[in-house]
């Protein structure tokens, strides 16, 4: 399994770590003509990395940004993941970025599908970052153990950008980048903090069905390393 190890002593120093790493992944993409685009996770994880990332000289103005994937909520709701982007990530120098949320105001992710991958598709993919994280289950973005739709969004359909997911442990519906999107971006990041999650990568890193675990299917498809950032 191709990865690359950062390890830190505090979840400070990751923030600021893997802050310094995204950005210059971005000035870096940004070296070429056009925009770059940048897929971040939600949860409680990233906080104090896009406090951190917020503050970085990036020529914002020329950067999309997005999530891995959504829970199916408003940005009034305390579960939402654009709330949580818009309230840490998209302030000071950051906030000229150009957000994509993969929410609309619609009752259902597959009542959104067509209009939240049009936003996608418009975006100057392949990322050039995309950011993870990891659930004490071994999920990834909305890649859930039993979900209804993981083995779709795992392979999709050729040019699938997205796929909707329903899974007892994911709470609300879920929409979600599919597999090939992710592992297409140039520079891809595990971040996860904690002995719990130490615990989780080692077991993922061991053989083993990626129905079970999904992270799995990230470590193992991927033809570039994946970029793990862990702190205690």
């Amino acid at each position: 399994m191709p990865i690359a190890r950062h390890d830190f002593p505090t979840n400070e120093a990751l923030a600021s770590g893997l802050a310094d790493y995204v950005a210059d992944a971005l000035t870096a993409r940004l070296s070429r003509p056009g925009r770059a685009a940048l897929a971040v996770s939600g949860g409680r994880t990233p906080t104090r990395f896009f406090e951190a990332l917020s503050q970085k000289p990036v020529e914002w103005s020329r950067i999309d940004v997005t999530l891995v994937d959504e829970r199916w909520v408003g940005e009034e709701s305390d579960r939402s993941n654009a709330a949580l982007v818009r309230q840490h990530l998209l302030q000071g120098p950051a906030a000229a970025a150009n957000f994509v949320p993969l929410h609309i105001d619609v009752p259902t992710p597959e009542d959104g599908m067509a209009q939240v991958t049009a936003r996608i598709a418009a975006l100057p993919l392949p990322f050039a970052v995309a950011i993870l994280g990891m659930g004490d289950d071994g999920h990834t973005a909305s890649f859930f153990p039993g979900a209804d739709r993981l083995a779709q969004a795992l392979e999709p359909a050729v040019g699938q950008l997205l796929e909707t997911m329903r899974a007892p442990a994911a709470g609300e519906p879920r929409i979600t980048l599919t597999l090939p999107v992710l592992l297409a971006a140039e520079t891809l990041c595990l971040h996860i903090e904690g002995a719990g999650k130490q615990r989780v990568l080692e077991a993922a890193l061991v053989c083993g069905p990626a129905e079970a675990m999904p992270i799995r299917a990230v470590l193992t498809r991927s033809e570039r390393p994946v970029e793990i950032f862990w702190c205690p």
